[in-house]
């Protein structure tokens, strides 16, 4: 951390904040871009003066979040994870359809007891079908097994690293202090509202393409246009026309060869052409 200290002072190092603010600008645009793409970004902070801050932060932002013990392997055993998930949600299942009520009263306690673990423990996480495409993490020394995790798994780590912390660890550090509760609460309060920017930006694409492709498909109906319609209305003309024609256009019997063989002809003409 020896680049992002400012000075030594009575034993105590004091970050530089203003390469803190280059490396927080950093983070909050990358972080950005990831939420623009619709991809979730999980957010661990198990600290007692971080939980609350933290939960209360992003759940605005609909992202998932563990606030309580990691548990081991949630990211490499994830379909393990999943499965634990879909038990909780089988649970509420027989509570909504009525299978609950047939239950004993010491299998009811024993089913309540589970699910209340499960929603503790992986509550913040049971939308999160996949692995995240990052993660935020307060005190990466704390969540080392959540590093460790991301790391083995190549998915990209945003961190608060304080003085005693490695930052090579970690993707994107953002050097502060991670035991008071005003440092995280600003760190993680500008990294949610980049993560509102990228969604907002998102949704405006999305109406946008959405338009275009409405648009498009109003343009196919009207290339029948009335000049299409015209063409087909004078078909059937043309072809009584061709008839007529085709019959006009038999050869008339010469008069010489007519008159030859006999054959009266009577020729009217008006007096004017007289």
């Amino acid at each position: 951390m020896a680049p992002y200290i400012f000075m030594e002072k009575d034993g105590i190092h004091i970050i530089d904040l203003q390469k803190t603010l280059v490396k927080l600008e950093e983070a909050a645009a990358a972080i950005k871009q990831i939420a623009k793409s619709g991809r979730k970004i999980l957010f661990v902070a198990t600290k007692k003066q971080a939980k609350e801050l933290v939960a209360e932060r992003v759940k605005k932002v609909n992202m998932p979040y563990v606030t309580e013990r990691w548990p081991g392997g949630m990211l490499t055993n994830f379909p393990t994870i999943r499965k634990a998930v879909k038990k909780m949600a089988a649970i509420d299942k027989m509570s909504s359809d009525g299978t609950f009520a047939n239950l004993s009263k010491r299998e009811k306690l024993q089913i309540a007891r589970q699910r209340a673990k499960l929603e503790k423990n992986l509550g913040s996480i049971a939308d999160l079908t996949r692995l995240p495409a990052a993660m935020f993490i307060v005190d990466i020394i704390k969540e080392h097994i959540a590093v460790r995790e991301a790391r083995r798994l190549n998915i990209p780590i945003f961190a608060m690293v304080d003085t005693n912390s490695d930052p090579k660890l970690v993707d994107f550090p953002i050097p502060a202090n991670d035991d008071a509760s005003k440092s995280i609460d600003l760190i993680v309060d500008i990294i949610t509202q980049a993560i509102q920017e990228g969604l907002e930006e998102r949704k405006i694409e999305r109406e946008k393409e959405m338009a275009a492709t409405d648009k498009k498909g109003r343009k196919d109906k009207e290339d029948v246009t009335d000049e299409d319609h015209e063409e087909i209305e004078e078909e059937p003309e043309e072809i009584i026309e061709s008839k007529v024609k085709s019959t006009v256009s038999k050869k008339p019997v010469p008069m010489k060869s007519a008159a030859r063989k006999g054959a009266k002809i009577d020729i009217d003409l008006d007096d004017d052409e007289i």
